[in-house]
């Protein structure tokens, strides 16, 4: 007997959808069991906040877990352990689903997920298909990732928007784009909370173990808050926070001799991101000696480069300006003509890390080196060789 190749056909397409139908169902039962999720999203601190909502939530009782992705993909247990994600492919919001799969069998009462979607379909499939949040959290809105999101901040917000939450709680950091923000959580039914009141006391700050943006600290404690959790006893446990490890740390160097203070920024590759860093080092660490920008360049990020050095001359006006990469003279001949006059050190891709070292060994004792805009390939070489002449390691 011959059977029909539609009837095949038929057959294999109705097995799919009970297959889907099986995952669909299951999935359900999955977020009906983590009494409370939070989805983090955003430019700029996703990772940051992340851990310290999950650390804030640990001090204060609930049976939490994460995960960032930040600069390398971890889960945080509920202990505060990170633990590396190992991938035998590419990365795929897909992994959301098997995370909170995970999360479920480890009797989470509270999950805290960074958003890892890029592209705005997949950020509204993240949240409004997989997550399915209780707390909608977002950062800030930066203009950055502008071949995906752009080419506006107004894009860009919008995209980031896809995650607020239908009938739930969200809450944001973000002034310039709140009435955005505000009309899209309502029209999803969503309560909005805007944080405003970001002054952190100097002291608090202090007691954390790498620079954290106050922003962050005052969006995480207002989410835990709204979980039940005091703020006193959330700080707590945030304060012990295991960070990134992109996070910003303030290095103090030894350089034939000399005690030299240094800052990775480089993570924070927009200028308004870039501008908030050197703003928040500068008022918590005054310099006793010079001021000194390492600007890393692509040569494929033209427009990123310009951005940056207009930040540099107009901005934070160093004392000292190094700059490496190719292709650079039209870029710097625009600057010839402003005010603030500086004089870049420039060096070429193919010159070892140890001679932009010798340059910077030059300062006098007490300065702080700012490294700013690429952090990929020869960057993550510039850093690893910073790492070495670490004096507090």
């Amino acid at each position: 007997m011959t059977v029909h190749p539609l009837w095949i056909l038929g057959g294999i397409v109705l097995g799919l959808i009970l297959l889907g139908w099986r995952e669909y169902v299951h999935h359900q039962a999955v977020l009906a069991a983590i009494p409370l999720r939070i989805h983090v999203n955003g430019t700029r601190g996703k990772s940051s906040v992340t851990r310290l909502i999950a650390a804030g939530l640990r001090a204060g009782g609930w049976r939490t877990f994460a995960k960032v992705t930040g600069t390398a993909p971890r889960v945080i247990d509920n202990e505060g352990r990170d633990r590396v994600i190992h991938r035998l492919r590419g990365a795929s919001i897909g992994e959301q689903v098997r995370m909170l799969k995970y999360f479920a069998s480890q009797k989470a009462e509270a999950v805290v997920l960074e958003c890892m979607a890029v592209q705005p379909q997949y950020q509204w499939i993240s949240e409004q298909k997989m997550v399915r949040s209780h707390i909608g959290v977002l950062t800030n809105a930066r203009p950055d990732h502008l071949d995906e999101m752009g080419p506006t901040l107004e894009d860009v917000t919008l995209s980031l928007a896809n995650t607020i939450p239908f009938g739930a709680k969200f809450f944001t950091a973000e002034i310039e784009q709140a009435p955005v923000l505000q009309r899209i959580a309502e029209k999803r039914n969503s309560r909005f909370h805007l944080v405003t009141d970001t002054d952190m006391d100097p002291d608090i700050m202090r007691q954390f173990s790498y620079l954290e943006h106050p922003q962050n600290v005052a969006l995480a404690l207002d989410v835990c808050e709204a979980a039940g959790v005091p703020r006193d006893k959330a700080l707590e446990g945030m304060v012990r926070v295991r960070p990134d490890l992109g996070s910003l740390q303030i290095w103090r160097l030894d350089l034939q001799g000399k005690q030299l203070w240094f800052v990775n920024g480089m993570a924070a590759n927009d200028p308004v991101s870039t501008l908030a860093i050197w703003k928040m080092i500068i008022n918590r660490y005054p310099i006793g000696g010079q001021t000194c920008i390492f600007l890393n360049t692509r040569e494929d990020r033209q427009s990123r480069t310009f951005q940056l050095m207009e930040l540099v001359y107009e901005d934070i006006q160093p004392d000292v300006f190094l700059i490496r990469g190719k292709n650079l003279a039209s870029i710097l001949k625009m600057f010839e003509t402003v005010e603030y006059e500086l004089h870049p050190r420039l060096f070429r891709d193919e010159d070892p890390p140890e001679s932009i070292v010798t340059e910077m060994s030059t300062l006098p004792a007490d300065s702080l080196i700012f490294a700013i805009g690429n952090q990929v390939g020869a960057g993550q070489e510039f850093l690893q060789l910073m790492q070495t002449y670490r004096a507090d390691a």
